[in-house]
């Protein structure tokens, strides 16, 4: 019965929609997955593939947006847990000379750069903001993907990667938080009496601040001694099944609890979960026995991704998309090789945190999102940040296998930059 609801495309039973939309979501992108393999392409491609298929704007069967997207979440916190089980803070530590100063450079490049090209297309202050900031930040998610499936992900490179990435996130928490103050203070589309409330809204931010801090503070004093000791203690069972689930426990109840408690994003708790499970001496089994549920979510957001895309943008805003992707893909890029080459890594180095950044994701969702609901941003605009995400993921991994030629062609002619 349920084959034929997809095939038809007929309105689904609403008790059977999260059957529907995994029975679809992992089939499709298992098909369009080999097909992407077949011609040498990656395999997420095919993902987005599927999600197009079975997304709002195609014929046929259309998957419920929403729980894509509640299970694309969980994707996310399973991955960033993932990371954090091999990213420590030393880790993160190690690299702050250079992610640090690094990330707030690029985000503030490619937000003003952004910012300009809206404000000539006409779009209002808050708005032009807000579409740069869209830009700026690039998705952990293919990030994390990409880095894993070439064996890069533990490497200094990879480390400096995940490091720029993880102060973005940062940045964008922030960005998020104090978003409906920007809008309160700039925009003509709030009420009038948003000015009177102001004082509310900043009080609301520094509270919302605090708690971040009270966030990491618990995570640094109370977790990094109490999940490795839970951890342990089940392990003591020799019950597999207990040290799964309470692997899985352990990484979206920390993730949960961050986000309803102290206003931290899923992904940015679940990563914090991970780096102090990681003190454990069990972290490396953690990693392996969650691996299989992390891949598969992790599926579940690239079709998430391609049920957000709509194709007929291409015909309505050519000129507006083709400028977002360039922002993307080569202005984010330029500035990110461009300052990791003037604190004097390598050209590969360089070429590897540049090209990790040359796309948009999940930030750049939750943030449009936002903006489109608070009447900041056009549905056009929106359209096409979504556009330029799929478009930017698509390409991204395509960019990583042209590091190694192009780095020795660059090497022959500047050796200095070896």
């Amino acid at each position: 019965m349920l084959g034929v609801y997809l095939c038809l495309g007929a309105p689904m039973p609403h008790e059977i929609d999260l059957i529907a939309i995994l029975v679809a979501g992992f089939g499709l992108a298992l098909v369009f997955g080999y097909i992407a393999t077949l011609f040498r392409a990656p395999p997420l491609v095919g993902y987005l593939a599927a999600g197009i298929l079975i997304g709002p704007t195609t014929p046929g069967f259309v998957g419920d947006p929403a729980l894509a997207a509640q299970l694309a979440e969980i994707g996310v916190m399973l991955l960033m847990f993932g990371v954090g089980l091999h990213f420590s803070i030393k880790d993160l530590m190690a690299v702050k000379r250079i992610a640090i100063p690094g990330a707030i450079l690029q985000i503030v490049v490619a937000t003003i750069i952004g910012m300009l090209m809206a404000l000539v297309w006409g779009k209002p202050l808050i708005g032009a903001l807000v579409y740069g900031l869209c830009l700026s930040v690039a998705s952990t998610v293919v990030l994390l993907r990409t880095l894993e499936t070439r064996g890069l992900l533990l490497t200094e490179d990879g480390k400096l990667a995940v490091g720029w990435l993880v102060v973005e996130d940062l940045v964008m928490i922030l960005v998020l938080v104090l978003l409906p103050v920007v809008a309160s203070l700039l925009s003509e589309t709030v009420p009038n009496n948003a000015a009177a409330a102001t004082p509310n809204v900043w009080l609301s931010v520094a509270v919302t601040l605090l708690k971040v801090l009270a966030f990491i503070a618990l995570m640094l004093v109370v977790g990094k001694r109490l999940l490795p000791w839970v951890l342990q203690k089940v392990a003591m069972t020799q019950s597999r099944e207990l040290f799964n689930l309470a692997v899985i426990a352990v990484a979206l109840g920390v993730a949960f609890l961050a986000a309803e408690v102290f206003d931290v994003s899923f992904a940015l708790g679940a990563f914090f979960a991970g780096m102090m499970l990681r003190e454990s001496d069990l972290s490396h089994r953690a990693a392996e026995e969650s691996l299989p549920l992390r891949d598969a979510f992790a599926v579940l957001f690239f079709v998430s991704v391609g049920m957000l895309f709509d194709p007929s943008i291409v015909l309505r805003e050519p000129l507006a998309l083709l400028v977002t992707v360039f922002i993307v893909m080569v202005v984010k890029t330029a500035v990110a090789a461009c300052f990791v080459l003037l604190m004097r890594q390598p050209l590969r180095s360089a070429l590897t945190v540049s090209v990790s950044l040359a796309q948009i994701g999940e930030f750049s969702f939750i943030l449009a999102g936002m903006a489109y609901g608070m009447s900041l941003i056009s549905q056009e605009a929106y359209s096409v940040i979504l556009a330029a995400a799929f478009v930017s993921i698509a390409l991204n991994t395509t960019l990583f296998a042209v590091i190694p030629k192009l780095a020795d062609k660059l090497l022959l002619k500047f050796p200095f930059l070896s």
